[in-house]
């Protein structure tokens, strides 16, 4: 494949190591250790995760620490433990039950603080509750709910009882929320009265009641007064949770789980429309995360942690919930939208509980740049010690600008690929021992192995882009997807065989750093050159002014394909034919005049996930078609959509 200016990107990205003093503070104490680890955990994967499953409380140990291959496989096979019990009880037996395992802190200003012990006990009352209800090992339970406190709980009694879970994101509409219901078949829903969005109130009781008629399977629905609205609640169906949990006891049994028992359900979007049911194992789940979290981000027992995600994605269960918890840290859960109701919010938690170590996502990153140095003035932030991040290929200005000016050159910048499929990420740095890359995603992680193939599955050279496949198995790899074991095989395992197919397109360069460009299906064919979404976006947003931006591929009779440019600018600049064609030089200068656009289209806004995600495929289908087929109401702020349809219909009609 033909990769053009990416070259340029990935040639003018060097290496900056870790300061000597913080790699001799972290747990292994050297690079060199750590790499002696990364190449144990490879060549002799067994080893390596019998190992660290140790750390871990067991009831019984396991009999085969790895079974099978891709795409079947098991881990610790036979091994029975808790999740929750990993989470929780361990660091109490330990003597840190006082310690603050979380802050919850709402839109409004609202918090919640508790410690180990407390924390517990909430996860004992919910999950006694839960058993009251007659919810057993295998029951499904369906979380519809924010970023509350109860939503963690919530999550950590089904781990405690052995229920499978799934969390749904609480700005779905009626519609979305019932695709995964009747999907998922849970026999509880737990939902609260309402959350707070942006200042306003968003009825999450109403969708539910809309819904739940429908699906036979549910027999209660737990409600969280949030913010003490009068909703109907059905006489023996709905329940307060408050009441419910005032009278249930403080001590709960944990089930005895099987290592590679069900525990998790998530949904992610298909190529078809239908979501896919992606289905992890819980006590895999918590070891592998419990693992990559502690090296990610170097966690300590005295870390503030914070996850900005939303419940409803995976990422804050890695992160915020389990990898967190299972290192003893204390985690942060914030309600409401990072910039609401002032832009710098997302400072003022940092400094208010002096957040040291932080994940996020590169478009939140490129929102702060966008705010200039001015709002960083006000606050302290030298408790920053690590930046993570998920989501999005992350550009290297930003990177530059988060590495000198909100990091002052004193943080370990560690950006990292996953996805829903592979829950945390196996590509990645270990903080203050990975030498940082500006613009890569790290190299393969502990116990993962990567190649990048072309369309015959054989690896390309190094510097070659093609298609990035795993090829051995890890414990939190997905297991199947639910009710449809045959589309699990054909969606990963049918592409090339043996490996699972990530879709992605990547190359990875001489120093075996791994470099993630964007969807195989979001790649741009220009005239039989390929171009990734990284190197043309990478070129735009190094223009002075361009904060976020998104390039999508469009039809052309001659090329065949041509790319269109969607910018945003930062406060203070303005759309003009000077800053349009500033652009169309740097694209033209870096990649060349085969990726000359066809269009730069002006916005004042782009189509996202709650979890900064840029939604491309939506982009292409209103330049296509001029509208949106599909449900929108995943997205952080749907009412973009209607903006940018009539952006593009003035824009394009001029061209």
């Amino acid at each position: 494949m033909d990769i053009n200016g990416i070259s340029q990107v990935v040639a003018n990205s060097k290496l900056i190591f870790p300061n000597k003093e913080k790699v001799r503070s972290t747990s292994i104490g050297s690079i060199e250790a750590f790499q002696e680890l990364l190449r144990q955990s490879q060549e002799d994967p067994a080893a390596f995760w019998d190992s660290a499953a140790r750390d871990l409380v067991w009831y019984e140990p396991w009999k085969e620490t790895i079974s099978g291959q891709l795409p079947d496989f098991r881990f610790f096979v036979d091994g029975i433990s808790n999740p929750s019990v990993n989470l929780l009880d361990r660091h109490i037996a330990n003597g840190a039950g006082n310690r603050t395992a979380l802050i919850w802190e709402g839109e409004n200003g609202d918090t919640k603080f508790y410690t180990y012990n407390m924390l517990l006990a909430k996860v004992n009352r919910f999950a006694n509750v839960l058993r009251s209800f007659g919810v057993k090992k295998g029951d499904c339970v369906a979380i519809f709910l924010p970023n509350l406190a109860e939503a963690c709980i919530a999550v950590l009694a089904c781990f405690r009882i052995g229920a499978i879970y799934n969390t749904i994101f609480s700005g779905y509409s009626e519609k979305s929320l019932k695709d995964r219901l009747i999907s998922f078949e849970p026999k509880i829903v737990v939902t609260a009265d309402a959350t707070e969005r942006r200042g306003k109130a968003i009825r999450l009781k109403e969708k539910v009641d809309q819904v739940v008629p429908t699906i036979p399977s549910v027999e209660a629905v737990i409600v969280v007064s949030r913010l003490g609205l009068e909703v109907p609640m059905k006489e023996g169906r709905d329940y307060w949770w408050h009441e419910l949990t005032k009278t249930a006891s403080i001590v709960c049994e944990p089930e005895r789980i099987e290592a590679n028992e069900g525990g998790i359900v998530f949904y992610t979007s298909g190529t078809t429309g239908k979501p896919k049911g992606v289905v992890h194992s819980g006590m895999a789940f918590v070891i592998q995360n419990y693992t990559y979290a502690k090296y990610h981000m170097d966690h300590h027992n005295d870390d503030v942690f914070w996850c900005t995600a939303d419940i409803g994605w995976l990422t804050m269960h890695i992160w915020g919930i389990t990898g967190a918890l299972a290192n003893g840290v204390t985690t942060v859960v914030y309600e409401g939208a990072v910039d609401y109701p002032e832009k710098n919010r997302f400072y003022q938690i940092i400094e208010k509980y002096r957040v040291n170590k932080l994940f996020t996502a590169p478009t939140a990153l490129r929102m702060l740049k966008s705010m200039g140095e001015k709002p960083l003035e006000q606050f302290d932030l030298s408790c920053l010690d690590v930046i993570s991040l998920v989501g999005e290929p992350f550009d290297t200005e930003t990177w530059h600008w988060t590495y000198e000016v909100l990091g002052k050159k004193k943080v370990y910048i560690n950006n990292t690929w996953g996805q829903t499929e592979t829950a945390g990420s196996p590509i990645a740095g270990a903080a203050w021992l990975t030498p940082m890359k500006p613009g890569s995603a790290g190299t393969q992680f502990l116990g993962a192995v990567f190649n990048v193939v072309n369309e015959e599955g054989n690896p390309v050279k190094s510097g070659q882009l093609g298609n990035l496949v795993i090829r051995k198995p890890f414990p939190m790899l997905c297991r199947t997807l639910w009710k449809e074991p045959e589309r699990y095989y054909a969606s990963y395992f049918s592409q090339v065989e043996g490996s699972y197919y990530a879709s992605d397109l990547a190359l990875i360069d001489k120093d075996g750093y791994i470099w993630v460009v964007g969807r195989s299906d979001d790649a741009l064919n220009v005239a039989g050159h390929r171009l990734s979404t990284l190197e043309m976006e990478s070129a735009v947003l190094e223009c002075e002014g361009i904060f976020e931006c998104a390039v999508i591929g469009i039809p052309d009779e001659i090329k065949g394909e041509v790319p269109l440019v969607f910018a945003r600018l930062a406060d203070g600049f303005e759309d003009n034919e000077e800053m349009i064609e500033r652009i169309n030089r740097s694209i033209i200068q870096q990649i060349g005049k085969i990726a000359s656009p066809k269009a730069i289209i002006m916005t004042n806004m782009l189509p996202k996930t709650v979890s900064g995600k840029i939604m491309r495929r939506l982009l292409k289908e209103i330049v296509a078609t001029g509208k949106v087929a599909g449900d929108i109401t995943g997205l952080e702020d749907p009412s973009t959509v209607v903006e940018i349809q009539k952006i593009v219909a003035s824009k394009l009609s001029a061209i």
